[in-house]
């Protein structure tokens, strides 16, 4: 017997990146990792917030917070520059240098990264360009 989902019952949270958790979950200590979970940080400050944007100081303690993290990081040195882009550009209005941030972040993780991981990094980066045209 199914049972009715109640009116004022919260719809099902669907977690944006299951396959960068997943696969930084399966990744060994060290490199991997680490560049799968900054990856998923630069997702996360590269997705429009439903509804109304963050405000502006809220976003630049995001960016400056997120920065110092990359920085603690054991990342290949390819990867840091890019990382730190997108913080910067997370903190700012323009989607197309997030997008391009993230871009970069894409090019240089890829040899680090599952296909899956991939694929959602490159939805954020189509989803932010659609946005801005």
């Amino acid at each position: 017997m199914l049972a009715s989902v109640p009116p004022y019952a919260v719809g099902p949270i669907v977690f944006p990146f299951r396959a960068l958790a997943e696969y930084a979950g399966r990744a060994q200590l060290g490199r991997g990792r680490e560049v799968a979970l900054a990856c998923l940080m630069a997702a996360r400050l590269s997705t429009p917030v439903a509804g109304s944007p963050l405000p502006a100081p809220v976003r630049a303690a995001r960016a400056t917070g997120a920065s110092r993290w990359f920085a603690s990081l054991a990342l290949p040195s390819a990867i840091r520059t890019p990382l730190t882009r997108v913080a910067a550009a997370s903190a700012r209005e323009s989607t197309s240098e997030l997008a391009e941030a993230l871009g970069a972040v894409i090019a240089a993780a890829r040899k680090h990264l599952d296909e899956g991981s991939l694929a959602e990094l490159e939805g954020v980066v189509k989803r932010l360009v659609e946005r801005k045209e």
